[in-house]
């Protein structure tokens, strides 16, 4: 008889513990390591591969963070690492490194010109300076939900942020990224939006990825106005469900979302099918290569593997841009569809991760049954890609990638 599978969480979300009980599985026991698949927070995830605690996973344990995975999901560490990323292929002399008339990357432009404080604080002064009405936005490298963001236009607030904030006594070791802000968002009703798009990571070496299909846009509850004076009005410039759900005009009932699907369609209408398409393939683009510009620095863990949420903004050109990378995407409902959508994403990532519900075994070579993916596509998958090249000559390139790129193998 087939042993059941004992589970842990660090958090008691109905759509994980519902997801783990249909599943026939028990509830595991922390103080005795006595569990096979533990979705933990990313400080426990901390604690269990911590050198100084001695533990080490057993082949018949999973967990769902990567050890080191904050060189993706840190703001400060992912811009080091694409920036690196770039470097290396440019040493490589790779057609992604294709640069146009104004020095900027044709292929891998797709972070927008950011900088570390308090260490590139003069490097950003001399950038400001060339653009002194452009506006930024200074983020905290180790927060999310929209905690202690703001917007500047002038280097004053700038200095006064930094005034108030040894005021306060925050420490000279708190680092923020500071980004030019993507001022000209495409709207839609005259509003800003986002997309959130779950990416599944089973493997890094060799890398396999899945993209979901089912994520989805978070508007906000107030038009979209650049002026100057609406700097602060954090319902006009921030997506964030937990700071839009306190506005005045937030809707309960639909949260101030639409599925990804919705947009696709509406895209389509207004702009038209080929249009809409490009699109997608370049979101596509973006996700594999920033899941390759950590490749090499991340530890590839065969008891791992990763849900990420990525933030992805699209502007008046339809061009998207990659915000952030949160590797522990909410899964707080704020709607019923919410809630269907969320059970429906946990349901797809057992099905690939736990095949058949079973107890996991990390010498097995992640290559789950198409019958498993569910609502994910697979985004890329090296091994896989590998095979295929040798049984058909072909490129080497599994997943919806955008057909304008240069025609060389991802590597």
């Amino acid at each position: 008889m087939t042993s059941k599978v004992k589970w842990l969480a660090d958090s008691e979300k109905s759509v994980l513990v519902n997801n783990f009980e249909k599943r026939g599985w028990i509830r595991g026991t922390s103080e005795e390591e006595d569990w096979n698949f533990f979705w933990s927070s990313v400080q426990t995830t901390r604690c269990i591969f911590n050198l100084d605690s001695g533990y080490r996973l057993s082949d018949d344990q999973m967990i769902n963070h990567f050890p080191n995975h904050y060189e993706l999901t840190r703001k400060d560490l992912l811009v080091k690492n694409i920036k690196r990323y770039r470097k290396e292929l440019e040493k490589e002399n790779s057609p992604f490194t294709e640069k146009d008339e104004n020095c900027r990357y044709m292929h891998l432009d797709f972070i927008p010109v950011t900088y570390i404080l308090p260490a590139d604080y003069n490097i950003f002064v001399e950038e400001f300076r060339k653009n002194p009405t452009s506006t930024w936005i200074m983020k905290p490298n180790a927060k999310a939900r929209g905690i202690g963001i703001f917007l500047i236009n002038k280097l004053s607030q700038l200095k006064k942020w930094s005034r108030d904030s040894r005021q306060m006594g925050h420490s000279p070791k708190d680092t923020y990224v500071i980004s030019r802000y993507i001022d000209n968002p495409h709207l839609i009703g005259g509003k800003k939006y986002d997309l959130r798009l779950y990416v599944l990571v089973t493997s890094y070496r060799p890398l396999k990825a899945y993209i979901y299909d089912l994520g989805f846009c978070r508007f906000c509850t107030v038009k979209y106005n650049s002026s100057v004076s609406e700097l602060d009005n954090m319902f006009v410039h921030l997506t964030n469900v937990s700071i839009q759900k306190h506005g005045e005009d937030y809707n309960e009932k639909h949260g101030g979302k639409w599925t990804v699907n919705n947009l696709a369609m509406y895209l389509e209408h207004t702009h038209g099918k080929e249009v809409t398409d490009r699109l997608f393939d370049e979101i596509n683009w973006i996700i594999v290569h920033s899941l390759k510009a950590v490749q090499g620095v991340m530890a590839s863990d065969k008891h791992c593997f990763e849900c990420y949420g990525y933030d992805v903004i699209i502007d008046d050109n339809l061009k998207p841009w990659l915000i952030e990378v949160n590797a522990s995407p909410s899964l707080t409902s704020t709607t019923a569809a919410d809630r269907i959508m969320k059970y429906s994403l946990i349901d797809d990532v057992l099905k690939i991760v736990c095949p058949n519900g079973e107890i996991p075994d990390p010498r097995w070579n992640k290559v789950p049954n198409k019958d498993s993916y569910g609502q994910f596509d697979l985004l890329i998958d090296e091994e896989l890609a590998v095979h295929e090249q040798q049984d058909t000559r072909s490129r080497g390139v599994s997943g919806r990638l955008s057909r304008s790129r240069p025609q060389q193998q991802w590597k």
